[in-house]
């Protein structure tokens, strides 16, 4: 595999970071959670992953609670959660994650950065089944663990792979066992550090250090903007 390899390894693990850290954005999947079905964490799972996702990046408690408490504002911003779907340099497929308050500006946004990079956006649900939705969750290894009884005991909760690196363990599952896998492991006693959705290609492509570097560009643009939560592509 070599340094090409790492190379873009190292770059999709820059870009998930990248777009994890950002405080703004964790404030808002928070909010948008708090608003869909309430403000108590123990009543609502999707809000106890977005509060456990923001931890996880160090997001002070203040900025959390106050993301909580921004959903029941009188003012409170109605978002949408919305995707697009484009092709970006050298045929890159390229799926964005959004959460908006103005779906007109940012298809505006999104499109314009797919067309100065010389690509454009195709009609919704061109790529999906481009893409494999997964629940991934990420927990540190605790010694004595025994990874293949840990996946025996995960494999009914929906657990399709675990694997292991540098002392963290990664389950991966299909998006629809989140809950099932999510709840094995708090049953059995596992401190989960991050539980994301993530899409994964389903024919990765390889591309030259060239060609990456153009694509990086597009990427950076779709990740600064404030109402891209996510960004997948099909690079190998």
């Amino acid at each position: 595999m070599g340094r090409a390899f790492e190379y873009r390894r190292a770059a999709k693990e820059k870009r998930w970071d990248k777009m994890s850290r950002t405080f703004p954005k964790l404030a808002k999947k928070i909010t948008i959670a708090a608003k869909a079905a309430g403000p108590d964490p123990d009543l609502n799972a999707a809000l106890r992953t977005a509060i456990l996702n923001a931890k996880s990046q160090n997001m002070p408690k203040a900025n959390i609670d106050a993301a909580i408490k921004r959903a029941s504002g009188k003012d409170a911003a109605d978002f949408a959660e919305v995707n697009y779907e484009g092709k970006g340099p050298h045929g890159v497929l390229v799926f964005v994650e959004c959460a908006t308050d103005n779906s007109t500006r940012t298809v505006a946004n999104v499109k314009s950065y797919f067309n100065k990079a010389g690509g454009g956006l195709v009609p919704t649900g061109s790529l999906e089944f481009m893409f494999s939705r997964k629940a991934v969750f990420e927990f540190e290894m605790k010694e004595g663990t025994d990874l293949e009884e840990l996946e025996l005991e995960l494999i009914d909760a929906g657990l399709d792979e675990i694997e292991e690196h540098d002392g963290i363990v990664y389950a991966h599952s299909d998006y629809t066992s989140f809950g099932d896998l999510a709840h094995a492991l708090e049953n059995l006693g596992i401190d989960v550090q991050k539980a994301t959705l993530k899409r994964f290609s389903n024919d990765p492509v390889e591309y030259s250090d060239e060609q990456q570097e153009e694509i990086e560009k597009l990427l950076d643009k779709l990740e600064d903007d404030d109402d891209v939560q996510a960004v997948y592509t099909n690079i190998a």
